[in-house]
């Protein structure tokens, strides 16, 4: 078997934290091939992208328990939840999920989001200018908390935002930031966790069907309620995702501007129009960077050995903008999905695969309703401008956003066009 290529670093978590998003594409070009291995924090990594190695990611090759890192347990996920769960465990726990995930359910959040941002609007045309991102990671906890049955006091909703925001930024290594991040994560797994007894014990009644007395009422294969921390956890998991959103939406108000004929053309448009710039925005942006996993058995694939044990990261930032898989995959062009296959392995922002028995994000549904939603009231009820301002993105922060958040000035509402 021909040696694989090796990063030349004796360790590349520098080169990682430097690089970013751009970290395994720029090594997959210079060594010409779609793996190599690599040392992160001082472990051995093989790192792959693109379709092919998406649909191995996310066969029964590979495990997620103990695959993230501790510091992403830590802030990110939290201990005990789904994502680190494989085979039966997992698709029990992965099937609460995908029970909150109807269609008039994910209706009645975008319900929720619209009528927050409408009213929103208002208020905003009232300031000289805004800064989008704080307003629509507000708008998002506001309107996810109500859906999931989470009580939200309005003196509350600053710091319970600003804390699911620090879940996720940083996410990733340890740097200072991380220090926040534990605070955030302990206060909000606290509140979680008050409310997971509240409702058992009757103080709280959360409305039915709702995330919190879905997964406080949760059991697992052997008939067990979950641990208290656990379910907080997982409650946690429909919160925090769906706060993130936010920066798909800031990255979609930023192509509107950058892309001005699209800002025309979906102000009436056909819907569907919506949704091809949706999901361009979602190949092209910079959202998660890779996603982690551990090989169960040793096995060889694409001419590599893959040992039982190695941590294997997949590229999802580089999948998506793969020259094999997209044609001018940098170029911003919602009209390549009129005729996208559906392929689950070349467009992988949240996961490849299968939403029910495998690892892909069970809100990916979510994600691009509550986009579609925002982009809509974005070119359809509103107008504004967008000052002179820095919105560099810089793809060593992960996740990335725009520097300045997108400031928009001069807002006010207009009625609905389409």
């Amino acid at each position: 078997m021909p040696e694989l290529p090796h990063d030349r670093l004796p360790d590349s978590t520098l080169a990682f934290l430097r690089e970013g998003y751009a970290f395994i594409a720029n090594r997959s070009r210079r060594y010409r091939s779609d793996v190599f291995e690599t040392r992160l924090l001082l472990q051995p990594v093989t790192c792959v992208r693109g379709a092919d190695a998406a649909r191995v990611f996310y066969s029964d090759r590979f495990q997620r328990d103990g695959a993230s890192p501790a510091v992403a347990r830590r802030t990110l996920f939290g201990e005990g939840g789904v994502q680190g769960l494989d085979d039966a465990p997992h698709h029990h726990r992965k099937q609460m999920f995908m029970s909150l995930m109807t269609p008039a359910a994910i209706d009645d959040l975008a319900d929720r989001f619209a009528t927050g941002w409408r009213d929103a609007t208002t208020r905003w045309s009232q300031h000289e200018e805004v800064v989008l991102y704080d307003e629509v990671a507000r708008l998002l906890c506001e309107a996810v908390c109500a859906w999931a049955g989470v009580p939200l006091p309005e003196e509350e909703v600053a710091q319970r935002t600003d804390d699911l925001v620090a879940l996720f930024h940083p996410a990733g290594f340890p740097h200072v930031p991380y220090l926040s991040a534990r605070r955030a994560r302990r206060r909000t797994d606290a509140w979680i966790g008050d409310l997971v007894e509240q409702t058992r014990g009757g103080a709280l009644q959360p409305p039915a069907g709702s995330a919190l007395q879905v997964v406080a009422t949760h059991r697992d294969p052997a008939a067990r309620l979950l641990p208290t921390e656990v379910a907080a956890v997982e409650v946690i998991n429909v919160l925090r995702p769906t706060v993130a959103i936010t920066n798909y939406i800031v990255f979609a108000a930023l192509a509107l501007h950058e892309h001005p004929g699209w800002r025309d053309r979906l102000a009436g448009g056909p819907e569907e129009e919506v949704e091809w710039f949706v999901q361009e925005v979602r190949r092209t942006a910079p959202f998660f960077p890779a996603a982690v996993a551990r090989v169960r058995h040793d096995f060889d694939w694409d001419g590599a050995r893959f040992p039982a044990g190695r941590r294997v990261l997949l590229d999802l930032y580089g999948t998506n903008r793969h020259p094999g898989l997209w044609d001018d995959p940098d170029r911003f062009d919602p009209e390549r999905f009129a005729t996208w296959d559906g392929n689950p392995f070349t467009l992988i922002p949240q996961g490849g695969g299968d939403h029910h028995t495998g690892h892909r994000c069970a809100g990916e549904w979510v994600t691009i309703r509550l986009m579609q939603t925002a982009v809509r009231l974005l070119t359809r009820e509103m107008a504004y401008t967008v000052p002179h301002q820095d919105l560099q993105v810089s793809l060593s922060r992960m996740p990335a956003r725009p520097r300045s958040g997108v400031v928009i000035r001069d807002v006010r509402p207009v009625e609905a066009r389409g």
